[in-house]
């Protein structure tokens, strides 16, 4: 194996074109392995092979410094600098993250996960290069739809006016994680058509010199075009159209579907699975009833329609009450909020982590001007996720903003309401925190009228309150159970207020108020009740995640480290009552 021989990346200049053409497709058959056991990232990363190889083979990292977009297309440059144990022995599959980690090697510079930063970052890097008067190439590389998010526009534009080493890899494989979108990818497609060579050019309109490579899987070409480059004095562009999934015929074939992916996905099938109701299911099932009900209803997402169950029988039944903006969140929500101005009815689908790019536009395009939009915030809570893409963020990020109306269901029957609440109503934005857990349904018609802050006491006690929290509600059930006491369980609903009435009447005979997150406690939920309290002699208990990054550890670790374990909070209340 041609593997055998490469230990770094200086290795990698050793080898002769034959032999770096069998490198690739070594790398392939590890990385295909190894996604199919873990789950991970298959369509960028098998698409990029070559030109990583490439890459190596002419530039010197870490001299040379690589920026990865979002970095979802990293595994092949980690197995050659260093880290392939990662992807030749099973036991070491979890060692590295799936994303770069400055922490693993000096050949990785940012540690992201989040999309269009790259050009940004490496805008960054050379102009502190050129300040401390240091010589060096700056190479970012980005692709799969990441182009259409703000950032990297902004970047661009910065970029081609720095008259100075950088090089921009634009890995085109005419795909986002779904299809693309937006007017940027015609000029990419025309430049494809054009083998580069089309008067109308976006690049060369921003001041970057441009060159095209047509076969951006092969090695011979791109070894040719990056030495073209190397040591570049001024800005430019390397277009290399690439095959996503490439030596993975289904990954080819379905491209949508590959791009990340389950563990066993690649096993043989294991007969047909019985439909069970989920969050996502329901929702979707929703949207389609209510968009067939009322044309206005639309529905919007950012370039990451998987994530809510948004899969094309799904796309095409709307048709024009459906919009994918691109990967551009910030421009999602200012779009949603121009919608609902206009009279139409717009659900914008987001998840938690990145959710986070768009404060700005929430506060000032949607809250400000109060527009009814509805927002779905997907997969919120505590997990054991690598550090890029946390969802413990978004309940102090979305519920300190005036105006919002931030609400947390614990059920099925309160969902549904919720939503047809904040579909019809036209005062104000509403976003629900979509449940991250397994589906509970009450059988009960919920009634309640959310335009008035009311908590809901679900089982009525005394010494004792359990506020529990949308994720964390059946949490609080399981802790009073272990008390062993008549306590209150209260079902809190809302985020962004709270029923000071109902508050204030626990005082008469309860002496501990215990609070329940699935998310970051500082800035969050809790800390409103607290704030209630604090003049009082009331104590209160706020249980949720630290604020910190973490990095893949386990959910059940993370829960014993947060106390979050019914028997934990429970001998605290006990130690507290005593």
């Amino acid at each position: 194996m041609i593997l055998d021989k490469v230990y770094s990346a200086d290795d990698v200049k050793k080898l002769s074109f034959d032999e770096m053409k069998s490198l690739a497709g070594e790398i392939r058959e590890l990385i295909i392995k190894k996604v199919n056991t873990t789950g991970g990232h298959m369509g960028p990363n098998l698409g990029i092979v070559e030109a990583t190889i490439a890459m190596h083979y002419v530039f010197n990292s870490p001299v040379d410094k690589f920026v990865f977009d979002v970095s979802h297309q990293c595994y092949p440059h980690k197995i050659l600098t260093g880290r392939k144990e990662g992807f030749t022995n099973p036991d070491k599959y979890n060692v590295y993250t799936g994303y770069t980690a400055p922490e693993e090697s000096e050949h990785d510079l940012f540690k992201v996960g989040h999309t269009s930063t790259s050009v940004s970052l490496a805008c960054g890097v050379a102009k502190a290069r050129d300040l401390k008067g240091e010589k060096g190439n700056v190479i970012a590389l980005i692709g799969d739809g990441s182009l259409s998010g703000g950032e990297a526009l902004e970047g661009l534009n910065n970029a081609g006016a720095m008259n100075s080493n950088i090089i921009i890899i634009v890995n085109d494989n005419d795909m986002s994680i779904a299809e693309n979108q937006g007017g940027l990818y015609d000029n990419l497609k025309l430049l494809r058509e054009t083998n580069g060579q089309a008067e109308c050019n976006f690049f060369k309109s921003l001041g970057f010199e441009y060159l095209y490579v047509a076969e951006g899987n092969n090695v011979e070409k791109l070894v040719e075009a990056f030495e073209k480059v190397k040591d570049t004095k001024c800005p430019i562009v390397v277009h290399i159209k690439t095959l996503k999934g490439c030596g993975l015929a289904q990954a080819e074939e379905n491209k949508e579907a590959f791009h990340w992916i389950l563990p066993g996905t690649l096993d043989e099938d294991k007969g047909s699975v019985d439909f069970v109701e989920n969050y996502t299911s329901l929702t979707r099932q929703y949207i389609l009833d209510k968009a067939k009900e009322d044309k206005t209803v639309i529905a919007v997402n950012a370039g990451t329609p998987g994530v809510f169950g948004f899969d094309k029988e799904f796309r095409n039944s709307l048709g024009v009450q459906y919009t994918d903006v691109g990967i551009a969140e910030e421009h999602g929500v200012a779009y949603c909020s121009a919608l609902a101005k206009g009279g139409a009815k717009p659900i914008f689908a987001v998840m938690s982590s990145f959710v986070q790019r768009t404060y700005d536009q929430i506060s000032q395009d949607l809250c400000l001007n109060n527009s009814p939009v509805t927002m779905l915030i997907y997969w919120g809570g505590i997990s054991g996720a690598d550090a890029t893409h946390l969802c413990t963020f978004d309940i102090p990020l979305i519920s300190n903003i005036p105006n919002m109306v931030y609400l947390a269901p614990a059920n099925k029957e309160e969902y549904l309401a919720m939503l047809d609440w904040s579909l019809e109503q036209t005062e104000k934005p509403v976003a629900i925190r979509v449940p991250n857990v397994e589906l509970i349904s009450t059988g009960v018609e919920d009634k309640t009228d959310y335009s008035v802050v009311k908590f809901k006491v679900v089982e009525q006690g005394e010494k004792v309150a359990i506020l529990a929290l949308g994720n964390f509600f059946e949490l609080g059930r399981e802790v009073k159970e272990q008390l062993g006491i008549n306590a209150t369980l209260i079902n809190p609903c809302f985020m962004t207020d709270i029923d000071e009435e109902l508050l204030e009447s626990l005082k008469a005979n309860h002496s501990v108020v215990v609070t329940l997150e699935d998310g970051e406690l500082d800035g969050g939920f809790g800390e409103k009740i607290t704030r209630f309290y604090g003049n009082s002699d009331m104590k209160v208990l706020n249980y949720g995640a630290k604020k910190e990054f973490t990095d893949r550890v386990p959910l059940e670790e993370l829960y014993i480290r947060y106390r979050l374990t019914k028997e934990l909070i429970a001998e605290d209340v006990k130690n507290l009552i005593s």
